[in-house]
């Protein structure tokens, strides 16, 4: 018996780990575009690095559970095809005998996702985007992309192209009054950026402008006239210095969301966003069990080994899964419908038809 639950379990932690390589590389890919343009601009490779180990534990909570379900819809599905299965159960072997290694496998791999989701993840996340906030700040001429709209306190900018020089073509510049009506519009056909690192300053330099002023200016100016050079300067170390206080629920451990809870409540304050947030880390954690009891039958009434089938089973559940408690999730500024606990109906659907459709397959 011990050599054939090792025969099942191998070929579930092969396909289980090129499934898990090749789905943490495909998340990882559009977060680290963002980083190779900055990169690109000057930022440095640890950079790059750091923003990987970053991230890598929230990835890693969807891309288990995702290879969990190939991997047990390759392998059942193989045995199937195959009538391996047929066999072992004409020698006296249960389903259940014969899916067992794997279920122990996915049930230390639910403990590693719930570590993930509730202590090692969220604080990382956090710093992950601290990190591109401050290689923006370091680097802000990564800031100026055409089609882009740039927000310099109560200052739009846009530009129409970026020359690999760091020129900038087609400026438009829009300062908005106290009541965020524009006060001043400024277009000019060239620019550039220069920027004083020591001091953490930007100064926006335009040439050839046509200024129009809809309100008076700081000389009482009003109206449309030409200027060779308008120059507009931004402080950013001041960004770069600012601590912020109050964490986000989204990057708390475990501990730090659950007292947040509690002081909410004794405040008499709603606490609906927080406990979707606690909800929701509970309900992706234990995905591994759900994807595992609903993917086994179906690897076994497919019937067929073709890796295409398999992968587009697990890709179709699995979407539907993370998009569930994903909508869920968005119903948090409806408290009525308490979106806390209509998180867990694709666990408790998922998991329940699983059950049921192995427990009709072991009775055959």
């Amino acid at each position: 018996m011990s050599i054939l639950n090792w025969y099942v379990l191998r070929g579930f932690l092969v396909s289980f780990s090129m499934a898990i390589l090749i789905l943490t590389f495909a998340m990882t890919g559009a977060n680290l575009i963002k980083v190779l343009d900055l990169i690109s601009e000057g930022a440095s490779a640890w950079a790059f690095l750091q923003f990987m180990l970053y991230i890598l534990p929230i990835v890693l909570t969807f891309t288990i559970p995702w290879a969990v379900m190939v991997g047990v819809m390759q392998v059942f599905g193989r045995l199937s095809a195959d009538s391996e299965i047929t066999a072992m159960r004409a020698c006296g072997i249960s389903i259940m005998q014969i899916v067992s290694p794997i279920m122990l496998v996915t049930v230390l791999l639910t403990a590693v996702c719930l570590y993930l989701q509730v202590e090692l993840g969220p604080p990382l996340q956090g710093k992950a985007r601290s990190l591109l906030k401050n290689a923006v700040l370091e680097q802000p001429q990564s800031l100026f992309e055409p089609g882009r709209q740039i927000t310099f306190q109560n200052t739009l900018i846009y530009i129409d192209d970026k020359e690999p020089s760091g020129r900038l073509r087609g400026i438009d510049l829009y300062v908005l009054s106290s009541t965020n009506s524009y006060s001043q519009n400024i277009s000019a056909d060239y620019g550039e950026i220069k920027v004083d690192r020591e001091k953490k300053c930007l100064t926006f330099i335009m040439y050839d402008c046509m200024i129009d002023n809809k309100q008076p200016d700081s000389s009482g100016t009003v109206g449309r006239f030409f200027s060779k050079r308008f120059e507009f300067n931004y402080d950013f170390g001041k960004l770069t210095n600012a601590q912020r206080l109050w964490i986000r629920p989204k990057h708390m451990k475990l501990s730090d969301l659950m007292a947040r809870i509690r002081m909410t409540k004794e405040l008499n304050k709603d606490t609906t966003d927080l406990e979707v947030e606690l909800n929701q880390r509970i309900a992706f954690a234990l995905s591994p069990i759900a994807f595992l009891l609903l993917g086994l039958p179906l690897a076994i009434r497919t019937n067929r080994r073709e890796t295409s089938v398999g992968l587009f089973l697990s890709v179709i559940l699995a979407g539907t899964f993370f998009m569930s408690i994903i909508m869920c999730e968005s119903l948090t500024n409806f408290p009525r419908l308490y979106p806390q606990y209509l998180l867990w109906l694709p666990n408790i659907v998922f998991q329940t038809l699983g059950a049921i459709m192995t427990y009709k397959i072991s009775r055959r």
